[in-house]
């Protein structure tokens, strides 16, 4: 008796890529373009706090539009985008399969950046909800959902055809933010907007809605991708299986449930479950930590010297100290001095450029000289990229934490003036504008070199049209005595 097996053909790493271009191209492109934009419009904001006279008569540039701008900018111009796009690389090379129809990819991206484009208009002409991290006007907002849901079932249709049918840690947390983002984004805008809740209930589901999206969305995006790098560009397997699904249980329950502050002024039980929770996240934080430490152990590929891997690395550890700032915000003891201070902003910038950013610049980084065929035109701006960024984050961050520490012990005597505690700050902000400097230039680095590529790659596309279009050809006389020519040589 004889079984027939079907062999697969076997997919090789350049057509897996070809598949991939567009899309990627269109999702890179524009997350570096918003960028560079979010980090002017941050830069902006904070010189305004030190001097407030600085494009105090342009009404679109004031504070209280710019700085919602550039974190919308930030979050949903660069790092939605580009976590999707090595979201997809990642499924479609560990599932072996090709990107079916990548023309609705690369348009669902167009329109993304579309309604990024709406969405920050219409916060700097004065349009925003008002609710944090959902600024943007309906118009905005109706582009993004859609274009997410299409870049979402492309995943998913390549996630159900994988030729390979084994599933990695990298699996669970990419697919499940698939579909985080669109269950939470639809929720905050039904319940604030379409149909708005009143009361304390409002500003519950806003409290939810951010941190489920930068918490745990972000944590599963930048998760799943540093537990696919960290063991390729170690060279050890990851360690261990099943701490890896204890670290996506644990964050999957217990992160859900933080973000309420607890001073808010909702039912106490409230906040006594979101500090509960809060304390119980740190279960998934240790083991972050271990894991972390165990597949490193012994590896030869650990030093920091600017390649991907090191954005890799700094990026995880910037989740691991984010997210203990995030522990000790929800801890009531500690947020007595912290609340309202400049304390929670560094957490947020942390996890957002320290953690989300910074990985997605290493996995960018590897993965785009192999989808556009070609290397980085210049590979110097890389690292250059790595400790001009780090040193920005660490003038950024640091300052803002240590000056929302000081800020926060003022506060809390009460022989200190209002004014003087906010005096008090001066000094740290301005150091941390000097850190967005810097941001900014490691940002630039990035986005010339993004730009470089992708141009390289169009130009030699252009080349080759032109030498098609150039090629001399044969006329139908020379075509008769090339055939009668070979005729006689056959006879």
């Amino acid at each position: 008796m004889t079984v027939n097996k079907i062999i697969k053909p076997v997919v090789s790493d350049t057509e897996l890529d070809a598949s991939l271009r567009l899309p990627l191209f269109a999702l890179f492109g524009g997350a570096a373009f918003w960028l560079v934009i979010s980090s002017l419009l941050a830069l902006i904001a904070s010189i305004k706090f030190h001097a407030p006279g600085f494009l105090a008569g342009v009404a679109w540039l004031t504070y209280g539009r710019v700085q919602p701008a550039a974190d919308d900018a930030l979050l949903y111009g660069f790092c939605l985008p580009a976590g999707m796009g090595v979201l997809l690389w990642i499924l479609v090379h560990l599932g072996r399969t090709p990107l079916p129809g990548a023309a609705v990819p690369f348009l669902a991206a167009k329109f993304w950046h579309l309604g990024v484009l709406v969405g920050l208009v219409g916060v700097l002409a004065g349009l925003s909800t008002g609710f944090s991290w959902l600024e943007f006007p309906r118009g905005g907002s109706v582009l993004l959902f859609s274009a997410y849901l299409l870049l979402a079932l492309w995943a998913m249709m390549n996630f159900a055809g994988r030729r390979e049918r084994a599933l990695y840690p990298s699996h669970w947390f990419l697919v499940a933010a698939l579909f985080w983002f669109p269950w939470i984004y639809s929720t905050a805008n039904l319940f604030l907007m379409a149909w708005p809740v009143r009361g304390v209930v409002q500003a519950v589901v806003g409290w939810w809605f951010a941190n489920n999206l930068l918490f745990v969305w972000l944590a599963l995006v930048g998760l799943g991708i540093s537990l696919y790098f960290v063991p390729k560009f170690s060279g050890r397997p990851l360690q261990s299986y099943y701490l890896a699904l204890n670290l996506f249980w644990t964050l999957i329950l217990f992160g859900t449930w933080c973000g309420i502050p607890p001073g808010a002024p909702v039912p106490a039980w409230l906040p006594t479950v979101s500090s509960y929770a809060a304390l119980l996240a740190t279960v998934p934080v240790l083991t972050l930590g271990v894991i972390l430490v165990q597949t490193l152990r012994g590896a030869e590929k650990c030093a920091v010297n600017g390649d991907p891997f090191s954005f890799v690395k700094a990026g995880t550890v910037a989740f691991l100290l984010s997210s203990l700032m995030l522990l000790a915000l929800a801890c009531p003891r500690i947020s007595r001095v912290t609340e309202f201070t400049w304390f929670g902003p560094a957490q947020t910038q942390l996890q957002l450029y320290g953690f989300f950013a910074m990985i997605l610049f290493g996995a960018v980084y590897h993965l785009l000289p192999r989808v556009a065929g070609s290397p980085w035109p210049l590979p110097r701006l890389a690292r250059w990229h790595f400790w001009v960024f780090l040193l920005g984050l660490l003038l950024f961050v640091a300052p803002l934490a240590l000056g929302g520490l000081v800020q926060g012990l003022k506060l809390k005597r009460l022989d200190t003036a209002f004014a003087d505690s906010t005096r008090a700050m001066l000094p740290f902000l301005r150091t941390s504008t000097i850190g967005l400097l810097l941001i900014l230039f490691g940002n630039l680095f990035f986005s010339v070199n993004i730009f470089g590529l992708i141009c390289r790659w169009q130009l030699a596309l252009v080349k080759q049209a032109v030498a098609l279009v150039n090629a001399p050809l044969e006329t139908a006389s020379g075509s008769a005595k090339m055939s009668h020519d070979h005729e006689e040589a056959k006879a």
